[in-house]
């Protein structure tokens, strides 16, 4: 069975080369590691410049775009697989059904929301999926460190926040996803672990 990572970025390439760069470097590192890219379909923006790079390479990219967004063009018209859906959900699920990892480069609210989609999913047991930030010029140093404020105001456990794997480089990534085996922990706060940690007196 090939591998297959699922990607979210932005369909905007950004203000930085940096990001162009990190996009493309993921593309071709997926390719020379013989792992299937997932991504949304698209022919523009981050999204874009991964399947160019993946293909290019001679590397397996797969669309999965909805209807809505086929019919105004925005398909990519050379990939090795197009499945085109209903809606933003089915596209979701097929994405996430064809892959084994998920990727979030920097991008906008879409991306972020498609991220935290799949890390909860994760946290959940819904899937045993690992997910990772490519860190291009440090775009998620702020969103890494909120994560780390909500695990110290008690609202996420640090074994699931350490299920989000963060790095700089594309290789690096690849590498501690294939080796980062997501083991479900419930994700529920019970109340004697609260009581203990903020020192709430028994009754």
């Amino acid at each position: 069975m090939t591998l297959r990572i699922c990607i979210y970025a932005g369909s905007s390439v950004g203000a930085r080369a940096e990001y162009r760069d990190a996009a493309h470097a993921l593309g071709e590192a997926l390719a020379e590691a013989g792992i299937g890219l997932v991504y949304g379909g698209g022919n523009i923006g981050l999204m874009g410049v991964a399947a160019d790079a993946a293909l290019a390479k001679g590397g397996e990219a797969i669309g999965v775009i909805t209807e809505q967004l086929d019919g105004h063009g925005l398909s990519h018209t050379g990939l090795s697989a197009l499945h085109i859906v209903p809606d933003m959900h089915a596209r979701k699920a097929k994405m996430a059904e064809l892959s084994d990892a998920f990727i979030a480069l920097p991008g906008g609210i879409g991306t972020l929301e498609e991220l935290f989609e799949a890390w909860t999913w994760a946290q959940l047991g819904i899937h045993p999926k690992p997910v990772g930030l490519l860190n291009a010029a440090g775009f998620y140093d702020q969103l890494a460190s909120f994560m780390d404020h909500v695990v110290a105001e008690r609202f996420l456990k640090a074994t699931h926040r350490d299920t989000l794997v963060v790095e700089k480089d594309a290789v690096t990534l690849i590498e501690r996803l294939r080796n980062t085996p997501v083991a479900y922990v419930p994700k529920w706060l019970d109340k004697v672990a609260v009581e203990a940690a903020v020192d709430v007196p028994k009754k």
